[in-house]
């Protein structure tokens, strides 16, 4: 059977697997955003979360009504939900296992700590897919912020291959970037 919109809650009821990639297809995009909103760049989390909200769909069909709401929104609050869970969970551990009494002066230390420690994973875990030297430049032009006529200086080359190589890394990131997202 062929999965549609209009039978997609009926077959989710029904416990047909389908239903639930359909509903991966046509919301997949929606529960990301929401997720990435409320856990920044924690991709691990993001992924543990995009799970829940999946298992959520499923096992709470039944409480689904069409005449209070549309599906996409019915499963978007599900997903604001169970991201906000997640990211108090998330603050919670950070709070017990790495925070020390001077940095719980304000909660927006902790924001600017988690957006750090995200920042850095996320981004040691993508420039992965560079070579090492590339990896180096990215790093020192944009997280220590040292101008292209900088590192063309350091490394005595000249400014138009660090913008070419700036250029190819980027583009191969968004490529990987993108191929990633395809497979939500």
């Amino acid at each position: 059977m062929k999965i549609t919109e209009e039978n997609v809650v009926e077959q989710l009821k029904l416990r047909n697997e389908k239903a639930l990639f359909h509903i991966v297809d046509q919301y997949g995009g929606t529960i990301k955003m929401i997720i990435q909103k409320y856990l920044g760049n924690l991709e691990i989390i993001q992924d543990e979360c995009l799970d829940d909200v999946l298992l959520l769909v499923w096992r709470n069909i039944d409480s689904y009504d069409k005449s209070k709401n549309t599906l996409r929104n019915w499963i978007a609050a599900i997903t604001k939900y169970k991201a906000i869970d997640y990211q108090r969970q998330y603050r919670k551990f950070l709070n017990q296992s790495e925070l020390t009494e001077e940095m719980l002066v304000s909660s927006n230390d902790v924001e600017e700590l988690i957006i750090e420690n995200t920042l850095s994973s996320q981004t040691e875990k993508m420039l992965v897919f560079l070579k090492k030297e590339d990896q180096l430049l990215f790093l020192q032009h944009y997280v220590e912020q040292k101008s292209v006529e900088e590192l063309a200086n350091e490394r005595g080359i000249d400014k138009s291959v660090i913008y070419n190589r700036l250029s190819r890394g980027r583009r191969k990131l968004r490529k990987l970037f993108q191929n990633k997202l395809n497979n939500y």
